[in-house]
């Protein structure tokens, strides 16, 4: 049996090589007639897939050679695939290949879509703003061709509003065709955060052409793009318009139902909100919202008010959104972060130190008065509530506010309200300064106490910073300046002051200095963001190159005025500067050369050209006194040039310090008068050059 079986392996190999070798001679033989380009195509593919036939049956037979022990079965098997490669022909497989290719080819081509930078391309370290100034958009690439972008920081205090903060740069995306185009796309923002907070959230919004805004959580924040890692958000939009990443207040939704709920706040755990079975005839869907309360600034309202005194402490300010169209039908819990009196906690630890120490015989028991004293003013501690609703706060003496351990209090509440707060009090305080403390404290969330700072380079002298910068970082922003180049001479600050978020600072220069690319009746002015670099480069000139003569520097002033995000809409020249102006700035600009002066050289030139008569009709049409001439007399002696040196001196000495025609051109004129109209011309040609190569220096 196994000779038998070794005879029908060999006669099945030899008839798969005769029809392998027929299909190869019927394949060279239809190649033969057709063109030389077509023939050599189809000459090199079929060879190359009998090379590939050929590699893979001496493969197919060294493993037959070293599985010579199986049994026939197994060779059965191995003559199948055999059977299955000879009986494609070589030009089809071609055929067939090369219309898979084509047609993945096409499918790529048709779904193509990668990441292409749009914008700027902008260096972080380079930026005023400290981000990018590019963004990314991954689209079909015949439509991203279409599309038009651009850096439009001047929107910046449009588009924020509300508790909204800025992070990154507003670039405008604009499209021809919109209706024909392939929505949606994927855009990645760059941003900065100076701080993130637990109650707050990275979102980008969204300015359509109509003016429609929406807001778009990004997919991720992190990425790379362009080559570069950082930070990023990268959204699906389905529209363009004005794009940009804004850090807002996190929201939390979450739905009550018929039955009740006792809901902890994620962001916060210690807040929680509870509501009894029956509160609404219907599951309602409510919103919250967190912010933080500082107690540097209830140091800062206490301070500019002495009314606040007796406050402690404060809760976080609590947005709370119920449906208007379900009605509360029964109370509900809420628990909130009131931090107790820092100066019971004193006491308390100051007391078991007393008493420990009372525990020896000689301890002294005539201090007990004070402790008594001071815990009974501790005692009389109360809690308010605060409810905003219809546009008002308004003191909530009804309610009940429980203490609870680990400085959290409770109140239950009967109607619903837009924000709530709790304040904890030393004595009574009336309702009316209960309301004004809660809007101040609403009100400088927001804002921020901020220094100008001017400051120039060294090597450029004519190049002014102005820097916006937070107080508190007054000194390390200073220094970060002057590790990057402005140490130029003393540094300017204002006085401190407040601004909010995309708040607008306009500049007005006075004095004897400007800048360029503004004329007389423009202005300039720059944006306040808290989280972003708030830095204008400035390129000042004088405005008189005569002016400030007796000082070594042009003088100038520059008056900052503070225009609100409400006040936008309506800023003028008048109204912008009535009552808005915050601070002002001296500028120093020093003495490069004064270009329209005659230097002494081209009047010794001009001295040694006039003859005698020319000088006796030259003098009085320079109008000097007749006391000056005889001074120069005494000084010059009888010598012609030098006499006609001094008289040029002294009259070039009394001119005034403005003029409205160059020095040059008066000189000039008095040489024509007098009959000497070719050295006025040599005159103006010699001032005219030496003018050019002071300005190239």
């Amino acid at each position: 049996m196994e000779t038998l079986s070794t005879v029908i392996t060999k006669i099945d190999t030899a008839f798969l090589q005769l029809c392998a070798g027929e299909d190869f001679a019927g394949t060279l033989l239809e190649t033969k007639d057709r063109k030389a380009t077509v023939q050599k195509e189809h000459m090199e593919a079929p060879n190359h897939c009998i090379d590939g036939l050929d590699s893979g049956s001496r493969q197919e037979y060294e493993n037959e050679g070293d599985q010579s022990q199986h049994t026939s079965d197994s060779v059965k098997d191995q003559s199948i695939v055999f059977e299955e490669k000879p009986n494609h022909c070589q030009t089809d497989l071609l055929k067939e290949t090369e219309k898979k290719q084509e047609s993945m080819t096409g499918k790529s081509k048709d779904t193509k879509s990668d990441w292409i930078t749009v914008g700027l391309s902008g260096q972080q370290e380079d930026t005023l703003s400290g981000v990018p100034d590019s963004c990314f958009i991954k689209a079909p690439v015949e439509a991203i061709q279409a599309l038009r972008s651009q850096v439009v920081d001047n929107l910046s205090c449009l588009v924020v509003s509300g508790p909204e903060e800025l992070l990154s740069r507003v670039i405008q995306i604009k499209v021809p065709e919109r209706e024909n185009f392939p929505f949606p796309v994927m855009v990645a923002l760059p941003f900065h955060t100076r701080y993130r907070g637990a109650y707050r959230d990275i979102t980008v919004k969204i300015v359509d052409e109509e003016r429609k805004v929406s807001y778009v959580r990004p997919v991720t924040t992190e990425g790379i793009y362009g080559g570069r890692k950082g930070s990023f958000a990268q959204v699906k939009v389905y529209t363009f318009g004005l794009f940009a990443v804004v850090s807002c207040l996190r929201k939390e939704s979450y739905t009550v139902p018929k039955r009740g709920l006792s809901h902890k706040l994620v962001m916060d755990p210690r807040i929680c909100l509870k509501y009894l079975s029956g509160s609404f005839t219907a599951p309602v869907i409510a919103q919250t919202m967190i912010q933080p309360i500082e107690a540097v600034l209830l140091t800062a309202a206490k301070s500019r008010n002495d009314a606040f005194r007796s406050v402690v402490s404060t809760s976080p300010l609590l947005y709370l959104a119920h449906p208007s169209s379900q009605i509360l039908k029964r109370p509900f819990s809420v628990t909130l972060p009131c931090p107790p009196n820092p100066d019971k906690k004193r006491e308390i630890k100051v007391r078991e130190e007393y008493w420990s120490l009372s525990s020896f015989p000689f301890a002294n028991y005539k201090n007990t008065n004070l402790f008594s004293t001071k815990s009974q003013e501790m005692s009389n501690e109360s809690l308010i509530a605060l409810g905003f609703k219809d546009e008002q706060w308004s003191a909530l003496d009804k309610v009940v506010v429980r203490n609870q351990q680990n400085g959290l209090v409770s109140f239950d509440l009967t109607e619903k309200f837009e924000r709530l707060i709790v304040i904890r009090l030393l004595s009574q305080v009336p309702p009316c300064v209960l309301t004004s403390l809660a809007e101040e404290l609403e009100a400088s969330v927001c804002c921020h106490s901020v220094t100008v700072v001017l400051q120039r380079r060294l090597d450029e002298p004519h190049t002014v910073l102005v820097a916006v910068v937070p107080s508190r970082d007054l000194n390390w922003e200073i220094n970060k300046l002057k590790a990057r180049g402005y140490n130029g001479g003393s540094v300017e600050c204002s006085p401190e002051f407040c601004m909010c978020e995309a708040d607008l600072l306009v500049l007005r220069f006075t004095g004897n200095i400007t800048s360029t690319g503004f004329g007389k009746y423009h202005n300039m002015w720059m944006a306040f963001h808290s989280q972003r670099k708030n830095h204008l480069q400035l390129h000042v000139i004088e405005v008189d190159q005569f002016g400030n003569y007796s000082s070594p520097h042009y003088k100038g002033t520059v008056l900052f005025h503070k225009v609100t995000r409400g006040q936008l809409e309506w800023q003028g020249e008048g109204a912008i500067l009535k009552d808005t102006k915050r601070c002002k700035t001296h500028l120093k600009l020093i003495f490069l050369l004064a270009i329209d002066s005659l230097s002494d050289s081209l009047l010794l030139w001009l001295s040694g050209e006039l003859s005698e008569e020319e000088v006796s009709l030259l003098v009085p049409l320079l109008r000097l006194r007749r006391s000056s001439t005889q001074l120069v007399k005494l000084r010059a002696g009888n010598h012609l040039s030098s006499q006609v040196f001094h008289i040029l001196l002294m009259w070039r000495r009394g001119l005034p310090t403005m003029l409205h025609r160059s020095k040059a051109s008066q000189l000039a004129k008095c040489l024509v008068r007098s009959g000497r109209p070719d050295l006025a011309h040599e005159l103006l040609l010699r001032w005219d050059n030496r003018r050019r190569q002071t300005l190239i220096s």
